[in-house]
């Protein structure tokens, strides 16, 4: 079950929340269950936060995962694949 789980748009390069569900069933990107399971999959915990962006021409998910320790996580996966592209420790 996906808990607090929010696609909320950046006001400088986020997608909407309509425009990812209309990408996710044309399949050009994961769907937010597909991606948050990926996510989980790299990092364990609780997903605070989904963000669907395109950058340089492919659109790329930014997940923020609580993990056990109380630290937050910053994801970034293909969109389209699931793909890891980069990990971080949030601050």
């Amino acid at each position: 079950m996906l808990g607090a789980l929010f696609c909320l748009p950046r006001a400088d390069s986020g997608e909407s929340p309509t425009n990812a569900s209309r990408l996710s069933a044309k399949g050009d990107i994961l769907s937010l269950e597909k991606i948050s399971q990926k996510a989980k999959s790299y990092q364990p915990g609780e997903i605070l936060e989904v963000e669907l962006e395109k950058k340089h021409g492919r659109y790329v998910y930014e997940v923020e995962i609580l993990d056990a320790k109380s630290q937050v996580w910053e994801l970034k996966l293909d969109a389209k694949s699931g793909q890891l592209l980069k990990m971080e420790q949030d601050d």
